[in-house]
């Protein structure tokens, strides 16, 4: 399914990024918030799991319902996971875009991938 990405700080975000290596930062960044009526078209379930992705990256977050975000919006804390699907692009200004992202939205039975492993391949010729 298609969607549009937005990143954002949180509570929780914020008080685990003095630690971004720590269990509490992975928590806290690895998550991402999809409207109830998205959740359920993809038949999400409490602790399932779901892949994003673009022409930038990957991603796989757990997903959480959230009934106040509307239909074909994704909000993803900011972090390494929002920063995997995040272009090169900064309109001039030198911030890239972390807000109104196009990105496909599907379940996934693949686990959340820890820091380093999420950014182990990046930056490599792809085959």
């Amino acid at each position: 399914m298609k969607a549009i990405m937005i990143s954002g700080r949180t509570l929780a975000q914020g008080a685990a990024c003095e630690s971004k290596m720590s269990p509490e930062f992975f928590r806290a960044t690895s998550v991402c918030s999809v409207s109830e009526e998205d959740y359920e078209s993809m038949g999400l379930s409490n602790g399932k799991n779901v892949l994003i992705s673009n022409d930038f990256g990957r991603a796989t977050l757990t997903a959480n319902k959230d009934p106040g975000l509307p239909e074909g919006l994704v909000f993803i804390p900011m972090g390494p996971w929002a920063n995997a699907l995040i272009g090169p692009e900064t309109g001039g200004c030198g911030t890239p875009h972390f807000k109104g992202v196009e990105v496909n939205i599907e379940a996934t039975d693949a686990l959340v991938l820890e820091i380093r492993e999420l950014f182990r391949d990046m930056g490599r010729a792809k085959a």
